[in-house]
């Protein structure tokens, strides 16, 4: 039986009451402690600066807050502009001043938020809790500190690549404005063997561009153009007033020409390529605004860097020759070539010509400016950078960026007209210059939609030899038939002309 004076009476229940009721009491209390820390943190990662409010230096706290407002403020009037205009955007992702300024203000907020972060943990009073709320309260504060951190760090890091890339390739000199509505842009291609980059550029482009539309017309020149004019008034139209016409020289040895003669053209950084444009613009009657020399095997990488590009293969290619054994193809229908097989489809020469060649490298730059979309980028941002910065040399000033972006993407939802001057139109030995300068004129008007209705003179104009401003009537050129082969990869051949090479839709002719 059980009394007041037995060991399990009254006065034990009593005190097992209370321990029990003081155990639940410290265990809530704890438990309260380290919700509190957590909200703390938590309150810190939604809205930096109300932990500090709440419970710790009120005047830091306002000052954290108002800044992340107007951050935000900021950051959702820039998103809500760039989505008005588009030119807003892409100059913000262009200027150097701009990114350094977004640069430094994500290092700054991710070590900011950082010491916020740091301060929360100690407003949690870490050394009343218990050891397992306290190992808790580190762990969590650690990871949210070091995910916002790092988060605003690569941010900043990637804007960091994005200003180097701007800085390393575009040019600082002064832009220029359009020539009749149009920019005029010379691409070149060259291989970059040991002693070979840019010496002979193998590929001559030139990206007529509206200003308003970004409407292109690529017009391109063989390799092996002879006698051909240089602009009037030019170093090298002086040298040769009647034209390229010395032993062996064709277009893309004016380079090389120029290389080996320096002295003529002063204070020039670029002699070769300043020689090139003179030819460029005697040939064509374009005025160039800017020029981009294109490393070739820098494309291969570029291309690799966006998971490779689509190409519809007209019939099988080789890889190999250009002296070497051929030792595989790229065969027939629609293949995503990886970047090596990319570069041989846009050089390739084994069982095709030159100008078959041509229209092929002109179908690559088709089908990359469809397929670079903005995803596609910024997944592969880092990748193209690097790439992009061993591919391409150019004049166009980082001040111009953003303008040709926005040219980039207007262009991409047009058709892309072509103009290439090569047989069977057009002599590449003694070229009428006078021709070319017409059906240049006419291939921009028609792709501004008012192409002008010439009727051709008859066949006893004069060459193109000299400055191309021989008078008399300009040949009658043979009219391109609609092509029914493939020869080389591209439809059409040497002795009808290659769709490509001469079409108003670009991706049709591919």
């Amino acid at each position: 039986m059980s009394g007041p004076g037995h060991p399990n009476g009254p006065q034990t229940y009593s005190a097992t009451y209370t321990a029990n009721d003081a155990t639940s009491t410290a265990e809530r209390a704890a438990r309260v402690r380290f919700r509190r820390a957590v909200a703390l943190m938590a309150m810190t990662l939604v809205l930096p600066g109300s932990a500090q409010l709440a419970c710790g230096n009120r005047r830091v706290g306002r000052a954290a807050l108002r800044t992340w407002v107007a951050l935000l403020i900021v950051a959702a009037g820039c998103l809500l502009v760039a989505a008005v205009h588009h030119e807003f955007a892409f100059w913000l992702v262009s200027d150097l001043a701009a990114l350094q300024v977004v640069r430094f203000a994500l290092m700054a907020l991710a070590v900011a938020w950082a010491v916020l972060f740091f301060d929360a943990w100690r407003l949690g009073q870490p050394l009343t809790l218990r050891l397992g709320h306290r190992r808790a309260a580190v762990g969590i504060n650690g990871i949210l500190c070091f995910s916002v951190a790092s988060v605003l760090l690569f941010g900043a890091h990637l804007v960091g690549v994005q200003r180097d890339f701007i800085q390393t390739m575009f040019g600082s000199g002064d832009a220029t404005g359009a020539h009749d509505g149009r920019y005029n842009v010379l691409l070149m291609g060259g291989d970059s063997g040991i002693d070979r980059w840019g010496l002979r550029p193998d590929s001559l482009t030139v990206a007529s561009i509206d200003a308003e539309t970004g409407k292109t017309v690529l017009v391109s020149l063989p390799r092996n153009m002879q006698n051909f004019p240089f602009r009037r008034g030019s170093v090298m139209h002086e040298q040769f007033p009647k034209g390229f016409d010395c032993e062996h020289c064709m277009l893309n040895g004016v380079y090389t020409w120029a290389l080996d003669n320096k002295e003529l053209f002063g204070k020039s950084k670029n002699p070769g390529v300043d020689a090139t444009i003179m030819a460029v613009e005697g040939i064509t009657g374009l005025k160039i605004n800017y020029w981009a020399m294109v490393n070739l095997k820098g494309f291969r990488s570029l291309v690799d860097a966006v998971g490779g590009v689509t190409v519809n293969v007209r019939s099988r290619i080789p890889i190999g020759g250009l002296g070497s054994d051929v030792y595989d193809y790229i065969e027939p229908g629609k293949q995503k070539l990886t970047g090596f097989e990319t570069q041989w489809y846009a050089r390739a020469r084994d069982g095709s010509d030159d100008y078959s060649r041509m229209a092929r490298q002109k179908c690559i730059m088709g089908a990359m400016l469809d397929q670079l979309d903005p995803t596609v980028v910024l997944k592969n941002f880092q990748k193209i950078a690097k790439a992009s910065s061993a591919l391409l040399t150019t004049s166009i000033p980082a001040s111009e960026v953003d303008r040709f972006i926005s040219l980039a993407i207007k262009a991409k939802s047009q058709k892309i007209a072509t103009l290439s001057v090569v047989p069977p139109m057009f002599d590449t030995y003694e070229p009428d210059a006078r021709l070319i300068r017409s059906k240049v004129a006419e291939a921009v008007d028609a792709a501004e939609g008012d192409a002008p209705q010439v009727e051709p003179a008859s066949d006893s104009g004069s060459s193109g030899s000299g400055d191309g401003a021989s008078e008399g009537p300009v040949k009658k050129a043979k009219k391109p038939k609609t092509p029914d082969t493939v020869t080389g990869g591209s439809v059409g051949s040497l002795s009808e002309g290659y769709a490509a090479n001469e079409s108003q839709d670009l991706d049709s002719a591919c």
